[in-house]
């Protein structure tokens, strides 16, 4: 009996020692949690604390915060941004706060720009741009031009190579106007289509290959963010399809034919075949078809589709093929465009078949006064 009273104590004692263990063993480790984490928690705290924040700036600015996150969530989850001198700098500008909150709505990376980078690449806009307030217009019709790239000595470089293959201030201004990630090109990519289009001046005969390069791009902003690898085939594709000699070549791509080299090749190609094939079985002759893709090239970026249709609906309203011919901007208008517009001139008694359907292309305004005339 008092053996086993012995053995019930030891037992006791030794649960007793082993909860006592355990209880030390986890207040250790919780203390140890807090030491070693407890700058994590903060931390996540601060960065809770600063998206809260930067959320009640955008909305306080009117940013439209459902598109910003759709565009671009990644900026949401950035430590910091700089949305509140961002808002400062354009307003030192001359833009308004509606504007302010357009451009961040639709292109949120720019609040993450600070704003030394920001000075400086306005500095370098305004040796192109002539005020303030003509870059403000630009950031609103695509902030993207501006707020895309950070790297202010690429832009720099580039502005400086330009200038010295004989671009002038106004060519780089329509440039950077239209065609503004020509500037977020590299130097070197930039370098290499200058070449290769000062080698194609040369292959044709042309005795100034700084004018044709200014003159091409001026015609076409879009140039230098092409491929010298689709340029060269469509530029070969124009040439052996139209057999055109280097004088009526030259004429073509640094006029009215400069944007069809934007496209892929193989979709120049394809159209062409489309309306090749289209015209030829309305009765046109092979010779007449280069003729009239030559009298105006744009309808090369009408997709098969919308060609045919253009041309079944005028057929259809008994318009002649021969007119088309004579008139090919027509295939400019929109197809509901040339319904209503056939429609109205009908109902003021104007006979397209006997006379021109030129008007079908005409700007609203001038359109809207011929057909006045025909009413009045």
């Amino acid at each position: 009996m008092a053996g086993r009273n012995l053995l019930y104590m030891r037992t006791t004692l030794l649960g007793s020692r082993c909860w006592v263990i355990q209880s030390a063993t986890e207040i250790l480790f919780k203390s140890a949690s807090c030491r070693l984490f407890g700058v994590k928690c903060h931390n996540a705290n601060s960065e809770s604390s600063e998206k809260k924040e930067r959320l009640n700036n955008l909305l306080t600015m009117g940013v439209d915060i459902d598109m910003a996150k759709k565009r671009q969530p990644g900026v949401f989850n950035r430590t910091v941004t700089n949305e509140q001198d961002l808002k400062m700098f354009l307003l030192s500008k001359g833009a308004s706060r509606g504007a302010i909150a357009s451009i961040i709505s639709r292109y949120p990376r720019a609040i993450i720009r600070t704003s030394e980078n920001l000075s400086k690449r306005w500095d370098l806009w305004r040796k192109i741009v002539a005020s303030d307030l003509e870059i403000v217009s630009i950031l609103e019709r695509s902030p993207e031009s501006f707020f895309r790239s950070g790297n202010n000595l690429n832009l720099e470089n580039n502005i400086k190579f330009l200038y010295s293959v004989g671009l002038t201030q106004k060519c780089l201004c329509r440039l950077l106007t239209n065609a503004p990630r020509s500037f977020s090109n590299s130097l070197e990519l930039n370098k290499q289509m200058v070449v290769f289009l000062q080698a194609v001046s040369l292959s044709l005969d042309h005795k100034d290959p700084a004018d044709f390069v200014r003159k091409l791009i001026f015609k076409n902003p879009f140039i230098l963010i092409q491929s010298t690898k689709r340029v060269k085939a469509n530029i070969e594709f124009l040439q052996s399809t139209f057999n055109l000699n280097s004088k009526e070549l030259l004429a073509l791509i640094c006029g009215p034919g400069a944007h069809t080299l934007d496209l892929s090749n193989d979709y120049v190609k394809r159209n062409y075949t489309n309306i090749k094939k289209k015209l030829i079985s309305l009765g046109c002759s092979e010779e007449e078809v280069p003729k009239f893709v030559l009298s105006y090239p744009d309808m090369i970026f009408l997709a098969e589709k919308k060609f045919n249709d253009k041309i079944d609906y005028l057929i259809q309203e008994k318009i002649d093929i021969s007119q088309i011919i004579e008139s090919p901007r027509v295939l400019d208008s929109s197809l509901s465009t040339l319904k209503t517009r056939i429609k109205e001139l009908a109902n003021a008694g104007y006979n397209l078949n006997a006379s021109s359907i030129a008007l079908l292309s005409w700007s609203l305004s001038r359109y809207k006064a011929k057909l006045n005339k025909l009413t009045g």
